[in-house]
């Protein structure tokens, strides 16, 4: 499997984000990484839901 074609800024900052280490982003298959991307918005958008409702 090849490495994912991101810059070096993107690679670094969704690594940050999604909390893995960049090696291992640069190695994740591209539907997971879509996956946790997806995960990580649901629990931001839920967080604020819940906020707006306080």
């Amino acid at each position: 499997m090849r490495p994912l074609q991101l810059s070096p800024e993107t690679a670094v900052e969704l690594a940050k984000k999604l909390n893995v280490p960049l090696e291992e982003l640069m190695h994740m298959p591209k539907h997971i990484i879509v996956k946790k991307m997806m995960e990580l918005e649901a629990a931001k958008t839920e967080t604020n839901e819940e906020k707006e409702t306080e």
